[in-house]
């Protein structure tokens, strides 16, 4: 023979019919040699020494598909195929007798003819082959594993065992999607599958009775393909999942949980089941704001907010029949995706809720309590629940004060600081109803609950709402003669501004708080005065109670 190419390996030469072969490429990896009783699938150029071709398997369009060393090829090329590789290029020359011999093969092969077949090796399996799978990443942690009758979502690279793709999910941008054992998948995927946990890799090598066996699939799949498969698990679960909820933390004490029909804050994070997140509050810069069991969120979060304490962590695992089904939401959300949540309850409440008063030092001694129209001072701290402090008093160098029942502060705070006692301490909770509702103000956020950390400084009991000045005692039956101290029939201001006074002093009546004294009588003088001349008269002279009594009988007529 001619002297052998430098890469060519000579694997057998037969020196008296001049049999030989020349494994002209030989690829970098060779998972599997042919031995006999393989299947194999190749395609070959068959021609004579001089180079003229006879037959080929590409013009014919198909593969030749045999058993190894079962008489299904001439014995030449069955002998010569020993030891190849998938994608291995290998030249084998046959003598006669390992041919066609003496009588040649019709019009195409002569008698006694020497061939030259040029191989390229496809496909390689036995009847006694699995899937052969390789694990080739693992996640850290696994809490389930795919089982029968789970269904799946997966991304795959999909290869004939010469590395042709036939399909990819990527190429699509959509997972596989597919109920494992049931006949929806192929023999080797329902197999393959099982065990895999979300965000492992596998690769699987499936022989084709276990795959698309003898008719192939399409011009993709050819009959007789061994199937390669790259597997990304990405989603998993079964129909009849219920939502998982585990409380990561739970806040101690908790005085109540959550039930429907209460109205919600939350702040969450939401992922794909494989990590991906997908959406968060935390992005948007503001909790999402619901009601509770009333069809206003998908039913696994409408349920799985339910018996919640605030301030608690959770993370609720919701399966796409209790989230967003077959369909999925956008593009974020693919169809049939089971959704993660991790939840933190910022404050819920009712509308149905009161003030809730917690007293926390109640002094000793406590001669007399606030209540509507008391000037008060106080000190607090106003805080969301979860401990974000909006204000506190203690920033000014005095305390806050107001008229109780004025509707100068919010009406929670309001009936929260009545009824208490000069040097009291409460801690009141205060819904958004009571609060600043829907919208919130400034940096309160809407439909927030406030927590008011409480402390009364100081008390000064007040006067009904359109009165500067109430009588502690019964008012003199001749009140007119008692202001005009000198009996002359007439009181000017300075006269009954020093009567005014005189009864504060000595505890028989009380002016209306929080404003200039002075000024407070001279509006009452004012009010006596009718016909503005600077005197009262007896006839101008007439309480508040009883004008207030003709006003109402005049109303009445």
């Amino acid at each position: 023979p001619n002297s052998t190419p430098a890469n060519t390996i000579l694997i057998f030469i037969q020196v008296l019919y001049k049999y030989l072969f020349d494994r002209y490429f030989i690829p970098k990896s060779c998972f599997r040699e042919v031995k006999s009783g393989d299947f194999v699938r190749y395609h070959y150029n068959g021609t004579f020494t001089d180079g003229k071709l006879f037959d080929s398997s590409y013009d014919r369009g198909a593969a030749f598909f045999g058993q190894v060393g079962q008489k299904w090829q001439i014995a030449g090329v069955d002998k010569g195929i020993l030891g190849m590789c998938v994608n291995e290029h290998r030249r084998i020359t046959v003598p006669p007798h390992l041919a066609y011999g003496s009588q040649g093969a019709g019009d195409k092969v002569p008698p006694d003819t020497t061939l030259v077949f040029d191989l390229v090796l496809l496909d390689i399996f036995n009847r006694a082959d699995q899937v052969q799978t390789k694990v080739i990443s693992t996640p850290k942690e696994c809490k389930r594993s795919v089982m029968r009758t789970d269904f799946v979502r997966f991304h795959f690279n999909g290869t004939l065992l010469d590395g042709t793709v036939f399909d990819s999910s990527y190429k699509r941008s959509q997972t596989q999607d597919s109920v494992v054992g049931e006949g929806w998948l192929i023999k080797g995927l329902d197999e393959g599958l099982l065990g895999m946990c979300v965000g492992e890799i596998r690769h699987f090598i499936i022989p084709p009775f276990l795959a698309f066996g003898e008719k192939g699939y399409g011009t993709e799949i050819p009959p007789h393909a061994s199937l390669v498969y790259h597997i990304l698990l990405e989603d998993l679960h079964n129909p009849k999942d219920d939502i998982v909820v585990e409380v990561v933390e739970a806040p101690e004490p908790c005085t109540r949980k959550s039930v429907a029909g209460d109205y919600i804050r939350y702040n969450y994070n939401a992922s794909l089941l494989n990590g991906i997140t997908f959406d968060s509050s935390y992005q948007h810069n503001q909790t999402y704001n619901t009601y509770i069991g009333m069809g206003y969120m998908i039913s696994g979060i409408d349920k799985g907010l339910q018996g919640v304490c605030t301030g608690e962590r959770r993370r609720i695992i919701l399966p796409p029949h209790l989230a967003y089904g077959q369909q999925g939401a956008g593009k974020d959300i693919p169809g049939s995706a089971v959704l993660v949540f991790d939840i933190h309850v910022i404050d819920f409440h009712n509308v149905k809720d009161p003030v809730h008063v917690e007293t926390t030092h109640k002094p000793e001694v406590c001669n007399e309590t606030s209540e509507v129209n008391d000037f008060i001072e106080y000190h607090y701290n106003c805080s969301l629940l979860d401990g974000t402090l909006l204000f506190t008093s203690r920033d000014y160098e005095t305390p806050q004060d107001v008229v109780l029942g004025g509707g100068k502060i919010i009406d929670g705070l309001d009936e929260a600081l009545r009824n208490m006692c000069v040097g009291e301490r409460r801690t009141v909770i205060v819904p958004p109803h009571l609060g600043h509702g829907e919208k919130g103000a400034g940096i309160v956020p809407g439909s927030a609950v406030l927590r008011f950390e409480l402390d009364l400084v100081s008390l000064q009991k007040g006067v009904p709402e359109g009165y500067l000045f109430i009588w502690l005692e019964e008012s003199p039956v001749q009140l007119f003669e008692a202001l005009d101290s000198n009996q002359d029939q007439q009181v000017p201001l300075e006269e009954f501004s020093q009567f005014i006074k005189q009864q504060v002093l000595e505890g028989k009546g009380r002016l209306k708080p929080a404003q200039d004294p002075d000024s407070v009588i001279r509006d009452m003088f004012k009010n006596q005065d009718r016909n503005a001349d600077g005197l009262i008269t007896q006839d101008e002279l007439k309480l508040k109670v009883d004008e207030d009594v003709e006003k109402t009988r005049h109303e009445e007529l």
